[in-house]
């Protein structure tokens, strides 16, 4: 008869214990006094069964509560946050991690071999001073790659912390209303694929539906256009912050070739980069083309086009003047519908039939003023008024 697996069956030398647990920006949340319920040996991790310290925590107002997961040692062997099991690095799951810098998993998946592979790991982690050697495992990426810079998520996401949905409120027996702790909203479809994702299948990496979709995601990124023209060596930078200067902008571009200017615009946070030769404005596009991130914000990065080369447009209106207002009759519009202080006679409309203008007599019209001879303009240089005396 086979025997079921408890806590006595490890040795609990092997029980991991930490002081703090690894998480990402997102799972740990906004609020700086972040309040934390530690629980020695509290539960199995996920991933290989041993006992852990887990933490329990709310990241933040009208959020919910969270927990971690697997424990430090899978956590590193991935680089992964303890909770949501997300690249530390990228933000972005395991599978279009590997997938994008071409690593296989040497993770072993059966009982005994995992753990003689992860007594190993501990062994390492102890002579490295707690950190993974580069390579091991799944661990951190040293070479760069295109696909994980567009895909990166450089600011936290904090609507991965919102509450569960509220099941009594899917039945319509909810009777709590705004002071539900739950979100009140759709869940999603039976056959959904975001519906089926687990733990054991995001951290190796293996179906799972979120980086499926990141992967399609990644297939159908926009792509810069290179002029045709070739006189235009400028580069259009956007989304700049107040904090960032000219000579930051220049660091992250001179190594694509000789810059000729730059041009910081800080009202419009935008900034225009000018290179000396074609092929060095190219390079930089193609580099920094959804990829460049300064000062923790992704830069937006065009082909800048004079005011006399602006691109013009597919659909242009053959005929600028107004629409025809419904309900009004039909008048024709002067030649110059923007000039209707000069007006000729001859550019006068002509009225439809039926219709009639009655001239008012002269002796009932108000007497107009007429031009003075003296020199006042203005109210404002009388001398009659605002208190002044005649002398």
């Amino acid at each position: 008869m086979a025997m079921s697996k408890t806590t006595s069956t490890y040795n609990r030398a092997n029980w991991e214990d930490s002081e703090f647990p690894i998480l990402c920006q997102t799972c740990l949340g906004d609020n700086p006094y972040v309040r934390m319920i530690k629980e020695r040996y509290g539960k199995e991790c996920k991933i290989c069964a041993r006992p852990f310290t887990i933490f329990r925590w709310c990241p933040g107002a009208r959020m919910r509560f969270k927990k971690t997961e697997i424990c430090q040692t899978c956590s590193k062997l991935k680089n992964v946050c303890q909770t949501c099991l997300l690249d530390l690095e990228y933000g972005l799951p395991t599978q279009v991690r590997d997938a994008a810098l071409k690593i296989q998993d040497e993770i072993p998946q059966s009982d005994v071999n995992k753990e003689f592979y992860l007594q190993n790991v501990e062994k390492q982690l102890e002579l490295n001073g707690g950190e993974m050697p580069t390579g091991a495992g799944g661990g951190k990426a040293t070479p760069a790659s295109d696909v994980l810079t567009k895909l990166a998520r450089t600011t936290p996401y904090y609507k991965r912390n919102l509450p569960h949905i509220c099941s009594f409120w899917v039945k319509g027996e909810c009777k709590r209303g705004e002071e539900c702790p739950y979100r009140h909203e759709k869940p999603n479809e039976p056959d959904d694929p975001l519906s089926e994702q687990n733990i054991r299948d995001r951290y190796y990496g293996v179906n799972d539906p979120v980086a499926d979709k990141l992967l399609k995601r990644a297939a159908s990124l926009p792509v810069l256009e290179t002029p045709s023209d070739k006189t235009i060596t400028t580069l259009y930078v956007g989304n700049v912050g107040d904090h960032l200067t000219e000579v930051d902008i220049r660091d992250q571009f001179y190594h694509y070739g000789e810059i000729r200017n730059v041009t910081l615009v800080p009202k419009q946070q935008c900034a225009f980069v000018q290179f000396t030769k074609r092929s060095a404005a190219e390079l930089a596009a193609e580099k920094t083309f959804n990829k460049l991130v300064l000062g923790g914000k992704k830069l937006s990065i065009r082909w800048a086009y004079s005011q006399a080369k602006q691109p013009t447009p597919a659909v242009q209106r053959q005929d600028p003047r107004l629409d025809p207002v419904p309900g009004l009759p039909d008048l024709p519009l002067p030649p110059n519908p923007n000039d209707y202080f000069n007006l000729n006679a001859s550019d006068m409309c002509v009225l439809p039939a039926g219709m009639k203008i009655h001239q008012i007599p002269t002796q009932f019209l108000p007497a107009m003023p007429g031009p003075s001879s003296s020199n006042i303009h203005y109210a404002s240089q009388d001398p009659n008024r605002l208190g002044t005396m005649k002398k």
